[in-house]
């Protein structure tokens, strides 16, 4: 009779267990951050040595790596620019000759 009470009382757990509600899965892990944009703040002393200089795209990499500038703008004589600033961009003033005349942030 003991054996049989144990038995019924393991059946009616067995059986309420299935009929639980199964366990939340867990939340999918949120995706890493992306690292931050880098800062680029313009030194024009930096590219100096460009002036004189006939523009290139070598040449204008190595001044904007110099310049520690993000950007590079060239700006030909007449030619129509927009006045915004911008901190981190390096503006190549040319000649006719495409030469550098000038190197200033903005």
């Amino acid at each position: 009779m003991k054996n049989q009470s144990l038995l019924l009382a393991l059946a009616g757990a067995a059986l309420m267990a299935g009929c639980a509600a199964p366990a939340p899965a867990p939340a999918p892990a949120a995706p890493p951050a992306p690292p931050p944009e880098p800062v680029y703040q313009c030194n024009a002393d930096g590219a100096r040595f460009a002036v004189g200089q006939p523009l290139s795209p070598q040449l204008e990499a190595a001044a904007r790596v110099r310049s520690g500038a993000g950007t590079v703008r060239t700006l030909k004589p007449g030619e129509a620019t927009t006045m915004e600033l911008n901190g981190g961009r390096l503006n190549l003033d040319v000649d006719t000759r495409n030469r550098v005349t000038d190197v200033r942030c903005g």
